[in-house]
């Protein structure tokens, strides 16, 4: 193995141009025909590349376990377990399947693994696998290089078994490209999948290792494009594209010095019902704090002015017929409506004025669930609608899990169906507005709390008021929400964050771009 040509000098990065497995081994196919490079010399690549993760975030290990697979993802696990035998490391290889089944650049690479002594044993049934859980349990580092992004469905009989057994080991796991079991397209987890630690994807950045169930699986996600030339990826258009806060922010325009609140925009949140009226504060206390220059509220309760006491710069009203709400929507810029609303009689005439205005508007929550049962209510193309999964399953008549199994064929469908711009969120957030799905990697569990959607309705639509496009603002404000819970989540934890403590944070990252620069994958 010539190291002269593994220059340890590569990306983890994470690119903003994301693809699906099919176009990934169609870069991969282009690389090697097109353009000549080895494919060996990229499994080279691949493997050196892993095995300086080990060494970088497992610095003590010295009892490695490289579980293999026949294909090319096996063949990267071959390259690591002989640049681990060179390194001193007890280091073993368990491969699914008879060894002599291995062909192509994978046979050469185990071939060398073989001459430097690498033990290898395979795993050919239940009681050969039973065999070496033992040696499983007592490594430092176990390399998953058992599956591709071929998978299609679930992983069965041995390989599953596999599977589990790395599960059950205490030792740090590596995933070489993908966990295994987990769907490149879909980020979908149909049966047993790898629980990494760490996963470095190579060429492309795989659409699918950023959304639904990914996370549970890839641990900190690097990326590797093996040098390849920068040309190559003119061959195929990116099925997605990743947010990056600091981009979307680099193009929000600066507020002017003559400016004045009426020239801010003015946001009315539609909702507050009895016993709901903190959601339709929390959108109205976000809209003030990105800017917007009056901020108001509708809602059918009583009580929606003594609830927003804590923000007395917000102006409540308690809306009794159509016309006092028609008032209220003709002064306002933008529109959001759905926090707190309930299901009256009441919500279903707000959504329809609010809608039948033509104005940018907020759709969240239950005018989600209004929409979903009421055929004659109609959005358009300046709507931002923001399901999570199960009201997204309403309103493509699905079920949650079918929107989760493909939550990029969801949106698009929502997209198609509505004509408005749709952010369906959930773990790996998506945008689309019908061309394009962008992906939102910012965010995590600390966001697993009551009234964040509120306050993503609510800075969304104070963006708009100020004249964002309905696209950038669905963008910016969901990057913004996100890149907050997480700045906030580095320093007290995931546990107990409320949707409120966002808003001051939310303001600072607007203030302050750098302080939006975020680690490649939590």
């Amino acid at each position: 193995m010539d190291h002269s040509v593994l220059d340890s000098d590569y990306r983890t990065q994470l690119p903003i141009n994301l693809y699906s497995a099919e176009q990934t081994r169609a870069l991969d196919h282009y690389a090697t025909q097109a353009l000549g490079i080895a494919g060996l010399l990229l499994m080279e690549r691949a493997g050196l590349s892993c095995f300086k993760e080990i060494e970088a975030n497992w610095p003590e290990a010295k009892r490695i376990t490289i579980v293999c697979g026949h294909g090319n993802n096996g063949g990267d696990g071959y390259v690591i377990a002989a640049l681990a035998k060179l390194a001193g490391m007890d280091v073993t290889v368990l491969q699914l399947g008879a060894i002599e089944k291995t062909r192509g650049d994978a046979l050469l690479c185990q071939q060398r693994a073989n001459n430097l002594g690498v033990p290898m044993h395979e795993i050919l049934s239940a009681e050969a696998l039973t065999s070496q859980q033992s040696r499983l349990e007592s490594s430092d580092v176990v390399v998953d290089a058992l599956l591709g992004t071929g998978i299609n469905g679930a992983p069965r009989g041995l390989c599953a078994q596999v599977i589990q057994a790395i599960n059950l080991s205490p030792a740090g796991v590596l995933a070489v490209d993908t966990p295994s079991g987990l769907c490149m397209n879909t980020g979908w987890a149909e049966g047993e999948v790898v629980n990494a630690q760490l996963t470095v994807t190579f060429i492309a950045c795989k659409q699918g290792l950023l959304t639904g169930a990914a996370a549970n699986h890839t641990g900190t996600l690097l990326f590797d494009d093996l040098r390849v030339p920068q040309t190559l990826y003119l061959q195929e258009r990116p099925s997605s594209f990743r947010l990056e806060l600091t981009n979307l922010l680099s193009r929000l325009p600066a507020r002017l010095p003559a400016a004045h609140k009426g020239s801010c925009g003015h946001v009315l949140v539609i909702g507050g019902a009895k016993g709901m009226g903190g959601a339709a504060v929390m959108a109205a206390m976000a809209a003030t704090r990105v800017g917007a220059g009056l901020v108001s509220i509708a809602s059918p309760s009583e009580t929606i002015a003594l609830q927003a006491l804590n923000q007395p710069e917000l102006m409540c009203q308690k809306v009794k017929d159509q016309a006092e709400l028609d008032v209220l929507i003709q002064r306002a810029t933008a529109l959001v409506i759905g926090p707190g609303l309930g299901q009256s009689e009441w919500s279903l005439l707000a959504l329809k004025l609010a809608l039948d205005s033509g104005k940018p508007c907020v759709v969240d929550a239950d005018a989600l669930n209004l929409l979903s049962e009421t055929s004659a209510l109609k959005v358009h193309s300046l709507c931002v609608l923001t399901p999570h999964p199960k009201e997204a399953s309403r309103l493509v008549h699905s079920s949650t899990d079918a929107v989760q199994k493909d939550r990029f064929k969801a949106v698009k469908i929502m997209t198609k169906t509505l004509g408005a711009t749709v952010i369906l969120k959930g773990s790996g957030t998506l945008i689309s507005d019908g061309e394009n799905i962008s992906l939102l990697s910012a965010g995590g569990p600390a966001m697993a709390s009551g009234g964040m959607g509120d306050v993503l309705s609510g800075v969304i639509g104070g963006l708009m008021a100020q004249g964002c496009d309905t696209l950038y603002a669905a963008q910016l404000g969901a990057s913004l929400h996100a890149s907050a819970a997480d700045k906030l989540a580095e320093n007290k934890g995931v546990r107990g964050m409320l949707a409120t403590d966002l808003i001051p944070l939310i303001r600072q990252l607007l203030q302050n771009p750098s302080a939006a620069q975020a680690p490649s994958r939590k």
